[in-house]
Parts: structure tokens; C-alpha cells; sequence
């Protein structure tokens, strides 16, 4: 079945940009609907964005106008492109895949089937 694996995350300064990775193997990205989730500790997991089979994106609006999902195909990747990192985005980071797509916007965490094992994101101020 297919895999997903996060890379990416570092420690980073507030204000600073970092690009996370999710390499899908075993299947082929033209199949699924991807997200990005994230998670601090004690708190609910969170869409951040989302990119359809067809190509429309969706994202959360507290990363709206800083944050950008896009994929490639040829290299089998999803990527989250982050800019202008505020501490709030400090959290673990999730890649996700589903063969159904949401029924609107990024969808909750149950409307995925395959996760990677995160990626931890700290940003400090």
C-alpha cells in the first residue's frame, strides 16, 4: 500500500521560510487527495492545506497568503512551501492521503486513509 514520508522540519527563527516534503512510494500521486495536518502538544489536530487530484487547493485561513501546497508528479511529492513563520505554527506536521475526496475544503482527519510519521516544526520568536 502506499507510503507517505515527511521531511523537512527544522528549528527555525520567527519570520523565516521552510519547505516540507512528503514522498509518496509504493502507489503514484496522480491517485490521491493530499493534505497537510499539524498538531502541538495538548491540542487537536489541525488541516493546514489541501491539494485535490484535479489541482484546487484549500487552506485554513491561518495560513492563508503565507503558506502553499503543491505537488510533483514526476518526483511523486507533495510539498508545503511555509513563509513569514509565526511560533503559533510551531507543531508536529502530518502528510495525508486519501482515494475519496473530501466532501469540502481540506475535510477532517478521518477523511484520510494513509499518514506519514510527521514532521516536527518549531519556530521560535
Amino acid at each position: 500500500q502506499v507510503q507517505l514520508v515527511e521531511s523537512g522540519g527544522d528549528s527555525v527563527q520567527a519570520g523565516t521560510g521552510l519547505r516540507l516534503s512528503c514522498l509518496l512510494s509504493r502507489s503514484t500521486l496522480n491517485r490521491y487527495h493530499m493534505a497537510w495536518f499539524r498538531q502541538a502538544p495538548g491540542e487537536q489536530r489541525e488541516g493546514v492545506a489541501s491539494i485535490r487530484r484535479d489541482g484546487r487547493t484549500f487552506y485554513a485561513d491561518s495560513v492563508i497568503g503565507r503558506f502553499t501546497i503543491s505537488k510533483d508528479y514526476a518526483k511523486n511529492t507533495v510539498y508545503l512551501q511555509m513563509d513569514s513563520l509565526k511560533s503559533e505554527d510551531t507543531a508536529m506536521y502530518y502528510c495525508a492521503a486519501s482515494r475519496q475526496p473530501p466532501l469540502f475544503g481540506i475535510g477532517t482527519h478521518g477523511a484520510y486513509d494513509y499518514w506519514g510519521q510527521g514532521t516536527q516544526v518549531t519556530v521560535s520568536s
